[in-house]
Formats: structure tokens, C-alpha cells, sequence
């Protein structure tokens, strides 16, 4: 063996113990929070004449339905209702609520190492959804989603280190009864994972009971306002300009439990909203805006997430479609509007218009998710698993989208140019002094894993290597992956005595045995 080949496999032997020692993630090259921005779709002028429009709807048309109790919060804070039923928000109101909104707040989870900091231009990705199928890869083909599969899915997100907090990403169709459907919900979600947790509900009594649950597995109810580890999506509005009654007054009573909120709006371009993209953002910043002030008249400065949700329509059929790059770029430019407030924003991407993980899936999922991390959205929804434009779940979506995070945090982190970074030093030495390449220099081995995103189901073996595999495909891979979370990966988030009362005080479906 001569010299050169000695070194190459001094450094391959030297790589792979590298590998085998896991990095600390205060080290690793992604980390969750990393800071976005450099897309703009808007320019300051254009964020600016979007932000007085609102201004202009909320003062001059309103929204129509508001239930007595918001009336009369937002009439007492300066709001007026007009003889036609419209609530109306003077510029004064809106532009005071904007200046005393909370801000800095932190996302909780029950594990603080994954407390969340959506906050600035940083960047979380998490899910969300509320698909009514399963997709099966085998056969591929839809059935309907369960609560086992709801607390599987949980279980899956648990072990991605690259989807950050977890929102309910399924109905659970075998929940007949809706009580049972919101109290389940959030106790499969909150079993199967420590993360933040996102859920829904349908009437006020379920949110009561919700918030029983949860000062029961917090400690007592002080323990749960001092760390809230669930947050509320609230579809308050139904588009356009019109509140949801049922949904206003679930809001009200999370507000009044400390539950943080997500202001959701998700009207549909060419349907429920603008078919100009431009007034479709109008639209949802100020239906969102109306939600910021019904929130902060409850409880000033509140924990609310603006989520501005414009939709995309196929304008030739009308079906939504979630993958489309006018989707993308709608939820950067909301993104900005966010950031224009100084207040944490929550969008959506990821939200495939393809049935099954293929090359449409990654594509859509790709650049949807890439201009919204790059534009420095704070919480970033639908990331991973779905499909059909959120009328499917993959749990193999789940493992693969994971890997694609991963991927677009790194494109967010950049290039950082340095002393160190521009390598003279390192050039000359490897120039001069030899072997003639870097693959086993200190450098190297030293920015191996703190400057490098390596994927999980990802393939970048060569094609011999990939024959000797198996010559897998990445939704095979991700099945395996899939397989081994959910036979090994059984959490007990949930101490077995609290456990025992959660039980005997609400009608839990999902069998022990099951867990």
C-alpha cells in the first residue's frame, strides 16, 4: 500500500469514527430557530400600501357574524356595528392593538431543550393539517385516518429532528361523537409526542374540559399558565369577512385558560378571497388583524400567532391547489407581513397537490418550503406528511419531507464568510505541503459535522453500493424507517397515576395496548 492510499483510508477510517459520535446540537450544522429573511417578494413600499388596505377593510366593510361577546368587547374598545351587522375596526383601534400585542413569547413544550422562540426572522417548521385519509404506499391508496394513526403519526414526528412542533395532522373518522373527538385528539397528540403541541376543537365545553386535562398532566393549573405546551388553531373567520360563531367563542374561552392562540385565516384566491394575489394577502392580514384585536380586548397582550393562510385556487376547476408557486410565494410575502408587525407569524408550506410521495410531492414540497424558510417565517405549517392539497397523511412523507427540511434549513443558515471560512491557510498547506486534496485535513474534519446536513432516507451511495443495498427507492427507505419508530418508539410523556385519572375522569379511546 503506498502512502497517498494509506492517508485515504487514514481519513475514511477517521470520517466514519467522526460520524459514529454524535454531535451536540448547540454544534450541529441546522438548528431549530435558525434566522431567514433574505427572500422578499415585497418591497417596503408594497408591504406598506398592503398594511393600509387592511386598515381601510377593517374601518370601512368589517366583519359580519360577530357573536354578542365580541360585539361588546370590540364596541367597549372603540369598534363600531353598523344597521347592516358589520363589526367595524377603526385605524386607532387596529394600530393600538398592533403596538401593545404580546411579542417574544415562548412556544412551550414539556420538555424546555424543545421550547420553541418564534420570534425576529427565526425559523420553526412544524405540522398541521386535518386530512381525512391515510395514504397507503403500498398500494397507494386513501383510507379513512383514525386516532391510532393520529397518535402513530405523533410518534413518528417525536423522532424527526427537523420538524420542530407538532399540530394535529389528522381527523380521527372513528371519533363519532365530537366531544370525543377533541378530548382524544389532544390526548393521543400530547401522548405521542414532548413537543409543542397544536390542536382544535369544535364547541367552548370541549375547550373547558381540554384545559382540565391539561392542568392535570401539567401539575395544576398554575404550572399550565406559567408553561402552556398546547397552543390553539382557530379558524375565528370564515372567508371572506365573516366570523365563525362556534370557533369565536372556543377562542374566547382558550384566551381566558392562557391558551396560546393561532389567528388562522385561510381564504381561497379566486374563491373566498382576491384572485390578485396582492388582495388576497389584503384580505388575510386583515381578517388576522381583526382576530389580534378580539384577543388583546379579552386579554392584553395575549400569546397570538398571526396566520394569514391565503389559498390557491386552480382557476380552470376552482380545486385548491397547495403545491403551485403562487402558493409559495403568497405565504413569503405573508411571511413579511409578519415580520412588518413585529409579531410571530405562522404560514403554511409543503402542502403537495400530489396523492403520493413521488417527484411532484418533492418538488412542490421543495420550493413551497424553501421561499417560506428563506423569507423568515417564524412557524412554518403542513411541512411534512401531506398530500392531496391536506385531504391525505404519509407516514412515509413524514420521514422523507424530514430529510427536505433538514436540507432548506441549510439553505437558510448560508454561507458564513470568515478569517477561518476563506481557507488560505488550509489551501496552502494542502497545495504545498501535501496530499493534494482535503479529505482528511483538520479542517475538514472539523467542519464534517457542524457545517454539513447529511440525509436520513436519502440516498448518495454510488450506483455499485446502491445495487448491493437493495436498490431502494426513498419511499422504501422511509417505510423501514417508519417500521422501526413505531415498533420501538413507545413514549410515556404522560406520568402512568395522571394517566389512571385522565381516565377515569374523561372517555379516552386509544387502548393502553395500544400504546
Amino acid at each position: 500500500m503506498n502512502e497517498i492510499e494509506a492517508k485515504r483510508r487514514g481519513g475514511r477510517s477517521a470520517r466514519r469514527k467522526l460520524r459514529e459520535a454524535p454531535t451536540p446540537i448547540a454544534e450541529r450544522a441546522i438548528q431549530p430557530g435558525m434566522e431567514g429573511g433574505l427572500y422578499k417578494p415585497l418591497t417596503n413600499a408594497e408591504i406598506k400600501r398592503i398594511h393600509q388596505a387592511a386598515l381601510d377593510i377593517l374601518e370601512q366593510v368589517g366583519l359580519e357574524r360577530a357573536i354578542p361577546s365580541c360585539i361588546e368587547l370590540v364596541t367597549n374598545a372603540g369598534g363600531s356595528l353598523t344597521d347592516t351587522g358589520r363589526l367595524l375596526f377603526p385605524r386607532g383601534l387596529v394600530e393600538d392593538t398592533i403596538a401593545a400585542a404580546g411579542r417574544n413569547f415562548v412556544l412551550h413544550s414539556r420538555n424546555p431543550e424543545q421550547n420553541i422562540e418564534p420570534w425576529g426572522k427565526r425559523v420553526y417548521f412544524g405540522t398541521a393539517g386535518a386530512a381525512v385519509h391515510m395514504v397507503d404506499v403500498e398500494t397507494n391508496e386513501y383510507r379513512e385516518s383514525t386516532l391510532a394513526d393520529l397518535y402513530d403519526i405523533a410518534r413518528v414526528v417525536d423522532r424527526m429532528d427537523s420538524i420542530h412542533y407538532f399540530q394535529r395532522s389528522v381527523i380521527a373518522r372513528d371519533m363519532i361523537e365530537p366531544r370525543d373527538l377533541d378530548l382524544n385528539t389532544l390526548y393521543a397528540c400530547i401522548s405521542g409526542t414532548n413537543k409543542h403541541v397544536g390542536s382544535s376543537w369544535v364547541l367552548p365545553e370541549h375547550v373547558e374540559e381540554a384545559l382540565q386535562l391539561l392542568y392535570m398532566v401539567a401539575g395544576g393549573e398554575d404550572k399550565w399558565r406559567a408553561r402552556p405546551f398546547v397552543s390553539m388553531s382557530s379558524c375565528f373567520v370564515v372567508p371572506p369577512m365573516k366570523f365563525a360563531e362556534d370557533a369565536c367563542a372556543c377562542l374566547e374561552t382558550a384566551v381566558r385558560g392562557g391558551m396560546p392562540i393561532l389567528l388562522l385565516a385561510a381564504g381561497q384566491a379566486g374563491a373566498t378571497s382576491p384572485a390578485a394575489l396582492a388582495g388576497a394577502v389584503v384580505q388575510e392580514i386583515a381578517e388576522v388583524l381583526a382576530g389580534l384585536v378580539y384577543v388583546n380586548v379579552i386579554a392584553p397582550g395575549h400569546p397570538a400567532i398571526m396566520g394569514p393562510w391565503p389559498f390557491v385556487s386552480d382557476l380552470r376547476t376552482g380545486a385548491m391547489s397547495g403545491g403551485s408557486g403562487e402558493q409559495a410565494v403568497l405565504m413569503a410575502a405573508c411571511a413579511q407581513m409578519c415580520q412588518f408587525y413585529d409579531i410571530t407569524g405562522g404560514i403554511a408550506a409543503g402542502m403537495t397537490d400530489s396523492k403520493v410521495p413521488d417527484a411532484q410531492s418533492g418538488y412542490e414540497k421543495g420550493y413551497t418550503e424553501a421561499l417560506a424558510a428563506n423569507a423568515g417565517a417564524n412557524m412554518i405549517y403542513e411541512c411534512a406528511g401531506m398530500h392531496a392539497s391536506l385531504l391525505g397523511c404519509c407516514l412515509e412523507s413524514m420521514v422523507i419531507d424530514n430529510d427536505m427540511i433538514a436540507g432548506v434549513m441549510r439553505t437558510v443558515r448560508g454561507i458564513e464568510v470568515t478569517e477561518d471560512s476563506v481557507s488560505v491557510e488550509p489551501i496552502r498547506q494542502v497545495c504545498e505541503e501535501g496530499p493534494g486534496h482535503f479529505l482528511g485535513h483538520d479542517q475538514t474534519m472539523q467542519l464534517m459535522e457542524t457545517d454539513y446536513v447529511y440525509p436520513d432516507v436519502g440516498d448518495r451511495t454510488s450506483p455499485k453500493e446502491w445495487v448491493e443495498r437493495g436498490s431502494t427507492d426513498i419511499v422504501q427507505r422511509a417505510k423501514e424507517k417508519v417500521a422501526e419508530i413505531l415498533a420501538n418508539h413507545h413514549p410515556q410523556y404522560i406520568d402512568p397515576t395522571i394517566d389512571a385519572k385522565i381516565r377515569d375522569t374523561f372517555d379516552i379511546k386509544l387502548l393502553r395496548e395500544r400504546m
